[in-house]
């Protein structure tokens, strides 16, 4: 009986804001048959730093994190954040 413990990218998601799910699986297996599993998931989105990832997504970020879509999530971002911050003045304002 051997115990070995595995630990892969197993599903990798691209949407349609060039974010990039990723999720990472654990399995526990008893020569060769999976025991138990568990699922960590992350998001890569269009202006984080892909180094320490691994080497499927970093190939996935580079082919789908070009300028013009890093500059349209940064825009709706920022979009969102001026909304965000108009909404709160509002508020204060009534208040």
């Amino acid at each position: 009986m051997t115990l070995t413990k595995e630990v892969i990218v197993d599903k990798i998601e691209v949407l349609e804001n060039g974010t990039v799910q990723v999720r990472t699986a654990t399995r526990i297996l008893e020569d060769g048959v999976a025991l138990s599993s568990s699922f960590h998931r992350h998001v890569c989105t269009p202006d984080c730093d892909t180094t320490g990832e691994d080497a499927k997504v970093i190939a996935i970020c580079n082919a789908v994190h070009t300028d013009a879509v890093i500059a349209a999530y940064l825009a709706v971002r920022q979009a969102a954040s001026d909304a965000a911050a108009v909404r709160g003045k509002d508020l204060e304002d009534v208040g």
